[in-house]
């Protein structure tokens, strides 16, 4: 019989599954039920693979269980391990040209609201057998998650193609400086920068592909904004500016409502203009699923055809065909 030296010829699926699942709840007996086990058969696999690797995976508690830092080490790699065995499991065709899958999309903050319902009605209707998985950060996250195969294609913001990612370009758009309805910002009037940068501003937070873009203007302008506050929401930072603390800048797919409704006043910026590019992130080290790419393909599909039917203001394709401002 050969000889079993390493935890990974031991380990199986039903431990992973069980590790996976306490950690992801905090509690065996509510695990034990989304497995349809009894406890102290979770109890016992948990407990296996302790002894197998030779240290605890979980602090318990009256507050739970929580992961030890060895148990967060592996429970991120079993989460991975999971999803790849599903995701393989789902590209079995059960039929010749029946695209089958699971699909996991990064969509920036800012383009949620034009984009994921188009692209999962779309998709639900072409091709059934599709299961997306839509996740939304800023760019810096989603890039980090894409290099970790975490995601299988992102929008992202001003990259250019690296030795682990390819990036196709798909949008440019100018930013705005909005504020409160008081402000009285239009969008047929241009603000210089220096004139936004005199108020007290709701800014993204240090990391944010967003805020990049806006310091390197505010260089540009030779402006030193005040930063009231810093946030990784649009949600928070459009909030706080109708609250009356600031302003701020943003994309114009992200206020186009807001303006339509008068919530928020805008304007684009000048002096210097400042834009942001949107490009299409894929792997270069993990091969793109035939599932992938026709996500990917419709996902770019509908940027193109919300800018030619001016649904993205102040948006631009890479060909500068087309362009739309506010209504």
């Amino acid at each position: 019989m050969p000889s079993r030296d390493s935890a990974e010829e031991i380990v199986d699926i039903k431990q992973l599954k069980a590790l996976v699942t306490v950690a992801e709840v905090g509690s065996v007996t509510r695990a034990a039920e989304l497995l349809h086990l009894v406890q102290p058969a979770v109890t016992r696999q948990i407990r296996t693979l302790e002894n197998e690797l030779g240290t605890a995976l979980f602090e318990r508690s009256r507050q739970g269980m929580q992961p030890t830092e060895a148990g967060a080490t592996l429970v991120e790699r079993a989460r991975r391990a999971l999803n790849e065995l599903e995701r393989a499991r789902a590209e079995i065709q059960p039929a010749p040209g029946v695209i089958t899958g699971i699909v996991t999309v990064g969509l920036l903050d800012s383009t949620c609201d034009l984009l994921a319902e188009p692209l999962v009605s779309t998709i639900a209707r072409a091709h059934p057998g599709i299961e997306l998985r839509l996740l939304t950060a800023y760019s810096g996250h989603l890039q980090q998650w894409l290099d970790a195969n975490d995601l299988d294609l992102a929008l992202l913001y001003n990259l250019t193609s690296t030795p682990s990612l390819n990036a196709e370009p798909l949008v440019r758009e100018r930013l705005w400086a909005v504020g409160p309805p008081s402000a009285g910002l239009r969008p047929d009037e241009p603000v210089p920068f220096r004139e936004v940068a005199a108020q007290p501003m709701v800014m993204p937070a240090v990391g944010h592909g967003l805020r990049t873009v806006i310091d390197a203007a505010a260089a540009r302008a030779g402006a030193d904004l005040k930063v009231a506050v810093q946030t990784n929401s649009m949600h928070v930072q459009k909030q706080l500016v109708r609250a009356g603390h600031g302003w701020t800048i943003l994309p114009g797919v992200g206020i186009a409502e807001d303006v339509a409704q008068a919530s928020l006043s805008a304007a684009p910026l000048s002096e210097p203009e400042a834009w942001r590019s949107i490009v299409l992130g894929t792997s270069r080290t993990v091969r793109t699923t035939p599932t992938a790419s026709m996500v990917a393909k419709e996902l770019t599909r509908q940027i193109r055809l919300a800018v030619r039917e001016g649904r993205w203001p102040s948006a631009q394709l890479p060909d500068c065909a087309t362009s739309h401002e506010f209504p």
